[in-house]
């Protein structure tokens, strides 16, 4: 079979691509610790991986090191907006690694290039959104023979393997690296709340402070958009279905209310729920003029842009990444970019210190996937606690931060049931 080494969009961006991998990597110690030992040991030797992920300089860090350890790989970006070209020009010339992906890719394209991934029959996914898993599923089926396992990186993929699995759909195991306690707690709270307002700001350009941000959904991300906003100065308002996240967000000091009250009072409104219109048309009636709205979701159905488009009578792209949505009784609705990802539509994404832990995640459930190998069903698995302490571990002793250990007696105390008081 003839498969086409890449498609990007300039291969002579290559060295500034390579610089900024560089960069990156120095905020990302316990990735350069696991390189050590795949280098040593090797234990992707033979197996081919396919990778559908943000091509950023963070992936093409834990591409290096899954190369390092013997693995084949190929990339294809998981958003049509989120590649950062001189990234895939870097992977290409110098790692000759296959990569797929362009900024800006038209749905067409973004289809191509995922099957152009799995043209090298993978014997591993690694998907951000399960976009690569379910295509392997229904346009590729034929491969799924060769597959040992996969990885999920995201929130919205996991909810979409788990309805797949209680399905009966799911034909091989997926780790599901989004819910290890090294990846949710910090990656969706911090990497996304950073990120998030960054990609808002490079968007907009304007002052949060003294502004009313409207929060959709109180998940992990979105509790980190809510944290950065209020420390931006902003006035926070979060919106909820499940009344324990709700009354979460009011113990943490946020007000909490309806999506159609928030929608008469806010100035900028982000999302980051997994689920579809929570911007809906109903909500855009109501909006003040001026009022901003950004998704940090992983796909571009948290507002309703069909809806949006429908309503407005004029588009205008008024800033990169930002664009105008003139009603017909002349408000203005802002859309910052292009209703998909924001964080990565408009800005560099998550921090590589973050981004550290989850793909030293990544790296070793795929490393779990062929210890377990004919072990394990088609199902969702949690990544096993060994692996995220052993991450934590790592990324402790990377910072030169020390912590206690238990002493002989606190062990015995801990697991003997029979001592209570007076002992």
């Amino acid at each position: 079979m003839t498969v086409k080494n890449y498609d990007i969009r300039d291969i002579k961006l290559a060295d500034r691509g390579r610089f900024r991998m560089e960069w990156a990597a120095k905020e990302m110690p316990v990735l350069d610790l696991i390189e050590e030992r795949f280098k040593e040991e090797q234990p992707f030797k033979g197996i081919r991986i396919a990778a559908a992920m943000h091509v950023t300089s963070e992936t093409a860090n834990l591409m290096r090191i899954l190369l390092a350890g013997g693995a084949e790989a190929a990339l294809c970006a998981s958003n049509p907006l989120s590649t950062q070209d001189d990234i895939a020009a870097a992977l290409v010339t110098h790692y000759e690694m296959p990569v797929f992906a362009m900024k800006g890719e038209s749905n067409e394209e973004y289809f191509q290039h995922m099957n152009a991934v799995l043209d090298f029959e993978p014997n591993i996914t690694m998907d951000d959104g399960m976009d690569l898993v379910a295509t392997l599923h229904t346009d590729r089926s034929a491969l799924l023979p060769n597959v040992i396992g996969g990885t999920e990186e995201t929130t919205t993929g996991v909810i979409r393997l788990r309805a797949m699995a209680a399905q009966g759909a799911l034909k091989f195991p997926v780790i599901a690296v989004n819910d290890a306690e090294t990846k949710h707690f910090f990656d969706n709270r911090y990497g996304t709340g950073q990120s998030t307002i960054d990609g808002i700001i490079r968007a907009t350009n304007i002052l949060l402070a003294g502004k009313v941000f409207v929060v959709g959904g109180y998940g992990w991300c979105s509790k980190g958009i809510a944290m950065r906003a209020k420390g931006m100065g902003s006035n926070v308002v979060v919106t909820e279905v499940d009344p324990l996240r709700a009354l979460e967000a009011v113990m943490d000091g946020f007000r909490v209310m309806p999506m159609q009250e928030a929608a008469k009072i806010g100035h900028i409104f982000c999302s980051a729920t997994g689920d579809k219109h929570v911007f809906d048309t109903h909500h855009f009636e109501v909006m003040r003029d001026g009022a901003v709205l950004a998704n940090s979701g992983h796909f571009d159905v948290e507002i309703n842009m069909v809806g949006l488009r429908e309503m407005a009578v004029e588009i205008t792209r008024v800033r990169d990444f930002l664009d105008e949505y003139t009603l017909a009784d002349g408000r203005r609705l802002y859309v910052a970019g292009e209703g998909r990802l924001v964080n990565l539509a408009a800005a560099e994404g998550h921090p590589s210190a973050v981004m550290d832990m989850s793909f030293a995640n990544q790296a070793l459930a795929a490393e779990y996937l062929l210890k377990t190998k004919g072990e394990l069903q088609g199902q969702v698995y949690d990544v096993p606690r060994e692996i995220d302490n052993a991450i934590a571990a790592l990324k402790l002793e990377a910072m030169g931060i020390e912590i206690d250990v238990l002493t002989p007696e606190q062990e015995a105390y801990l697991n003997e049931w029979a001592l209570g008081t007076g002992h």
